[in-house]
């Protein structure tokens, strides 16, 4: 990386985050945002791979735009009791030719630092937040209150997954476009529109009968 002052090309929001829980997958929304004309490659690492699941690891950021990293802390059986947390992060982020829009036409060198190639790094550490805990005056109120957040957050992973499924159905369409096909085999499209049924009636289902207090 040269040396100097440089701009950073992309930031990093934390838009959405679920408390930790033994036993229970927990989950944080990363916003990586470019602020800058140019197309930005993005990576994700981790120094523990087998604890998370990061979905995309992988991306190109077009100018102005913004894509949405989900992290997925996979259920452990218990915590420190301190909850700290040695886990880390590292996004990685350069600059690519305009002609990069998809994650195949990322080179597999994009990310290697040799020939004086300009490649920014941000690390992040991972903090534990604890599950609220109920007072003893008001914990049926309090219960009720985190059954609607819990059903709401886990409403937004619905939608988070239908949309990434929409963006990775698009790029199998352009996947097949560039090799001459036309469109996707009956059985496949049947297959996605029964998914798409099934995620609205359990939408639907969850919030049709609000909890009673």
């Amino acid at each position: 990386m040269t040396r100097g002052v440089k701009k950073r090309v992309v930031f990093v929001i934390i838009q959405r985050r679920k408390w930790v829980e033994p036993e229970k997958q927990c989950y944080c929304d990363l916003k990586v945002a470019n602020n800058t004309e140019h197309h930005v490659a993005f990576k994700v690492k981790t120094t523990t791979p087998k604890k998370y699941f990061v979905r995309p690891n992988t991306g190109v950021v077009q100018p102005w735009d913004s894509r949405v990293v989900t992290v997925t802390l996979q259920a452990q059986r218990e915590y420190p009791p301190d909850l700290q947390c040695r886990d880390k992060f590292l996004l990685q982020s350069t600059v690519v030719p305009p002609t990069t829009t998809d994650i195949d036409e990322i080179p597999q060198n994009t990310f290697n630092k040799e020939g004086g190639k300009e490649i920014q790094e941000l690390k992040l550490r991972v903090v534990y937040t604890p599950a609220a805990e109920s007072g003893n005056g008001n914990s049926d109120s309090n219960s009720s209150v985190q059954l609607i957040q819990r059903l709401k957050e886990e409403r937004e992973v619905i939608l988070q997954q239908n949309r990434q499924m929409q963006q990775e159905l698009e790029t199998l369409k352009k996947r097949r476009n560039r090799k001459g096909e036309t469109g996707f085999s009956l059985p496949f499209a049947a297959f996605v529109g029964f998914i798409g049924i099934i995620l609205g009636f359990l939408l639907n289902l969850m919030f049709s009968s609000p909890p009673t207090e």
